[in-house]
């Protein structure tokens, strides 16, 4: 395998081929090195997240997902350039997974902030899911121990944040709360 670099362009079909042992996303065509392995603090939040969604959805029709977990947000586009790895994914949508992961927008994303991955967590991200549709985007702070919500309205996100003592609606599975001092406890 060739590096990877920087200034060129790739698609899915190239990512497709690079070595497993590195994790890379690709947004736009530009490859972004991922961590080599997240803090127990960040994988706390991730099983604690990842169990309220996983009990709540138990014998229903919409899965949750965790990192490593390919989203391919333009998968039906002709320039397949943005595979995401989000740290959760929840996908109503049984048609959009295949056994590489999701083809198309998730209705739910959540991206644990970290010092590496904020910067494009909040803003290239944000915007990639926004213009993908994915309905409901999810950025948990766990050094504020806060999280914004970002909801798909009228082809905007209306945020809103909440703190860890918090319960919070999830807008894309009806009847599901999340309880933010269960996911930030001890920390």
């Amino acid at each position: 395998m060739k590096a990877i670099r920087k200034d060129r362009r790739y698609t899915y079909a190239d990512y497709a081929k690079w070595n497993d042992e590195a994790r890379y996303e690709l947004i736009d065509g530009v490859p972004y090195a991922m961590s080599p392995a997240p803090s127990p603090v960040h994988q706390r939040i991730s099983g604690r997240l990842h169990g309220q969604l996983w009990q709540f959805l138990k014998g229903r029709s919409c899965e949750v997902f965790a990192a490593p977990f390919d989203v391919r947000l333009n998968a039906a586009g002709d320039d397949d350039d943005i595979v995401v790895q989000p740290d959760l994914s929840v996908v109503c949508d049984k048609s959009k997974l295949d056994d590489k992961g999701c083809n198309g927008a998730p209705d739910m994303v959540l991206e644990i902030l970290s010092a590496s991955s904020e910067s494009r967590d909040k803003v290239l991200k944000f915007n990639r899911y926004l213009q993908a549709g994915v309905r409901e985007y999810w950025m948990v702070d766990p050094d504020g121990k806060t999280v914004q919500v970002c909801i798909l309205d009228k082809g905007k996100y209306v945020i809103s944040a909440y703190a860890d003592t918090d319960a919070v609606p999830v807008h894309v599975l009806e009847g599901c709360t999340i309880s933010l001092p269960d996911v930030f406890a001890d920390l």
